[in-house]
C-alpha cells in the first residue's frame, strides 16, 4: 500500500505479532502506523516505534486492573495454572497476569504454551484436573480462547472444587466478538476490556448510535478503535497543519483528549502509548441479546495503570524519515 499507493498512514493489525512487524516497517519507511487490536507489551514497550502509536490498552495494565476483582471475588490463596498462546501477546500477557496474581499471594502451579490455531485442546486440558491449581487462566486470544474456553467448561472445570474451593477460569483479555464465540461458557468469566458499547458517555453513545444505524449492531471494541485511531491521526493533521509526519508525531505525543468512551486520555510521548480507563467485565449471566453478552463490573482509573517506560525497555528513534 504504501509503494503502490502511497499510503501517508497505516492502521489495523489484529496481533501483536502483526503489530510489531507493521510498526517497524511503516519506522524505516517514513509512514506513521497507528495500531489496531494489538494488546502485548512489545508494542509500545521494547519493540516501540517513532512512527507508531497505540489507543488500545496493554497486558500490563490489564494485569493491574483484574487483580483486585480476583482478590475480592476469589481470595487471596488461590493456585493458578496458565495456558498460554505461543507468541508475543501471550508471552507478555502471561507474565503480566502473573505478576499481578503472584503480587496478590496467589501461587503459579504451571504456565504451558499452546500452539496458536489449535482446536482441541483435550492434551493441554486435561493435566490441569490433576495438578493442584483452583484457577485456570486462559491467555488466549480470539478463535483460541473461542476454543479453549468452551472445552474447558466441557471437562466440568466449573463445577470441581479444588483446595476446598470452587474452581475458576479467568479469561484477562476479552473482546465481544469472542464472548459471543464462546456461547454460554462464557456466563460469569472475568477479564478485561479496552471499551465496551454499553458505557454511558456521550462519546460512546453517539459512536454506537451512528454504527448501528450504518450496520445494524453494536461496535466492537475493534471497530471503536480503527475509528479513533484514525480519527486522532486526521485531527493531529489538522493541528499540526501538514502532513508531515515528523510535524503529526509531534502533535500526538503528550496529547490529551478526551469524548472518546474511556475518561481523560494521554496519549503519552515517551512510548506513544496511551492511558485511560480500563474496563473490567464479567460474561453476562442473563443476556437481553445477542450483543449483551459482557457487564461491566469495574473501572480502574488511569492513573492507577501507568507505569515507567523503562520497564519494557526499547527506543522510538528519530523523527526524521531519513534518519530512520
Amino acid at each position: 500500500m504504501i509503494e503502490r499507493d502511497g499510503a501517508i498512514m497505516v492502521t489495523g493489525c489484529v496481533t501483536t505479532g502483526e503489530a510489531v512487524a507493521q510498526q517497524a516497517l511503516c519506522h524505516e519507511l517514513g509512514v506513521i502506523y497507528m495500531s489496531g487490536l494489538t494488546h502485548g507489551n512489545d508494542t509500545t514497550g521494547k519493540d516501540k516505534r517513532r512512527y507508531g502509536f497505540r489507543h488500545f490498552f496493554q497486558g500490563y495494565m490489564s494485569g493491574v486492573a483484574i487483580a483486585p476483582l480476583l482478590a475480592e471475588e476469589y481470595g487471596r490463596e488461590r493456585r493458578a495454572y496458565h495456558l498460554t498462546a505461543d507468541y508475543n501477546w501471550g508471552w507478555t500477557q502471561e507474565e503480566s497476569i502473573m505478576n499481578a496474581t503472584e503480587a496478590l499471594g496467589w501461587e503459579t502451579v504451571r504456565a504451558v504454551r499452546t500452539p496458536l490455531g489449535l482446536g482441541d485442546y483435550s492434551q493441554y486440558l486435561t493435566p490441569v484436573l490433576n495438578s493442584g491449581a483452583d484457577v485456570l487462566i486462559l491467555n488466549h486470544y480470539g478463535h483460541d480462547m473461542v476454543n479453549s474456553l468452551p472445552q474447558a467448561v466441557q471437562f466440568g472445570m466449573r463445577e470441581r472444587m479444588a483446595n476446598g474451593k470452587q474452581f475458576e477460569i479467568v479469561v484477562p483479555m476479552f473482546s465481544e466478538l469472542m464472548a459471543v464465540g464462546a456461547g454460554d461458557a462464557v456466563k460469569g468469566i472475568i477479564g478485561t476490556q479496552n471499551w465496551n458499547w454499553q458505557l454511558e458517555d456521550d462519546g460512546s453513545k453517539a459512536f454506537t448510535k451512528s454504527y448501528g444505524a450504518e450496520y445494524g449492531v453494536p461496535p466492537s471494541q475493534s471497530a471503536h478503535t480503527g475509528y479513533v485511531q484514525t480519527l486522532l491521526y486526521a485531527d493531529a493533521v489538522e493541528r499540526a497543519g501538514t502532513f508531515y509526519p515528523p510535524e503529526v508525531i509531534k502533535a500526538l505525543e503528550d496529547f490529551e483528549f478526551d469524548g472518546m468512551g474511556n475518561g481523560p486520555t494521554l496519549y503519552r510521548g515517551s512510548d506513544h502509548q496511551c492511558f485511560k480507563e480500563v474496563l473490567v467485565v464479567r460474561g453476562n449471566e442473563a443476556p437481553t441479546s445477542r450483543f449483551d453478552v459482557l457487564d461491566v463490573v469495574g473501572k480502574t482509573p488511569r492513573e492507577e495503570v501507568m507505569y515507567d517506560p523503562a520497564i519494557f525497555g526499547g527506543e522510538l528513534g528519530p523523527y526524521e524519515p531519513n534518519q530512520c
